[in-house]
C-alpha cells in the first residue's frame, strides 16, 4: 500500500463532476489498485474514491486515475508531505464469529433449500480475501455469497469488491452478488439495490431447526 498526505485539489469527472477544494488529504493506492482519498476525520468513508481495475498516471505533479468506463479521477499534488510504501503481503481474511461461522455452514449445507443455489465451494479464494461462499444459479450464472450477522454498508462494500474482482475472470464471469444476513440495515439495503446485489434475511433459529431436525433423523 502506498500511502501520501499531500496538500491537493481532487476533480471527479464521469456520470457527474466533484471538486475537492485545496487542501491536506490522505491519499491511499492499494494493492489492487483502489485509490481513495481521505480527510483527517469521517471515519472510515473516503471524500472520494476510484475501485479497481484503473489505470494511475503520474505527469508532474498530477495524478489521473481512469477506469474502464472512462470515468477520471484528477489529483494535483499542490506540496507533497510525506510519501510512504508498505507490503502488506498475504491477508488471510477476517475471521468470523461464531454464528457468523455457524451460519456460512448452515447456509451452505442447505444452499439449493434457502438460497435456491447450488454450492460450488466455501471461502472461495481471492487475492484479495476469501469469499464465503461461491455458488451456480439454475441458469449457470455464478454467484458469489457475502454472509453477515448484522448486514451494514460495510458488507455491501465487500461483497462489491469481491464482485469487481471476480468478473475479471473469464471463466467464472458474469458474476452476481447475493448479501444475506440475520438483519439488513435499511441503507445497506438501498445500497446493494443500486449495485444488483440481492438482499436476503434468514433467521438463524429456523437454521438451527433444519439442522437440528436432520440429525435426528439418524
Amino acid at each position: 500500500m502506498r500511502l501520501v498526505i499531500a496538500r491537493c485539489t481532487v476533480d471527479y469527472v464521469g456520470r457527474l463532476t466533484a471538486h475537492l477544494d485545496e487542501a491536506i488529504r490522505l491519499v491511499m493506492v492499494k494493492a489492487d489498485g483502489c485509490v481513495a482519498i481521505h480527510a483527517d476525520g469521517g471515519a472510515y468513508k473516503p471524500l472520494n474514491w476510484m475501485n479497481a481495475p484503473n489505470r494511475l498516471t503520474e505527469d508532474d505533479g498530477t495524478w489521473t486515475v481512469t477506469n474502464p468506463k472512462g470515468e477520471k479521477l484528477v489529483i494535483d499534488m499542490i506540496e507533497i508531505i510525506e510519501d510512504s510504501t508498505t507490503e502488506f503481503g498475504p491477508d488471510p481474511g477476517l475471521e468470523k464469529d461464531g454464528v457468523e461461522a455457524h451460519l456460512q455452514a448452515l447456509l451452505a449445507e442447505h444452499s439449493e433449500t434457502v438460497l435456491e443455489l447450488s454450492l460450488v465451494r466455501r471461502e472461495y479464494p481471492t487475492d484479495i480475501g476469501p469469499v464465503d461462499l461461491l455458488c451456480k444459479a439454475v441458469d449457470g450464472t455464478t454467484v458469489a455469497v457475502e454472509i453477515k450477522r448484522r448486514g451494514e454498508i460495510d458488507g455491501v462494500e465487500q461483497l462489491t469488491r469481491y464482485l469487481e474482482f471476480l468478473n475479471r475472470d473469464p471463466l467464472l464471469r458474469p458474476v452476481r452478488g447475493m448479501f444475506v444476513a440475520q438483519q439488513i440495515k435499511p441503507q445497506a439495503k438501498v445500497l446493494a439495490g443500486a449495485r444488483d446485489i440481492t438482499t436476503l434475511e434468514v433467521d438463524y433459529d429456523e437454521l438451527r431447526g433444519i439442522e437440528s431436525n436432520e440429525l435426528r433423523l439418524f
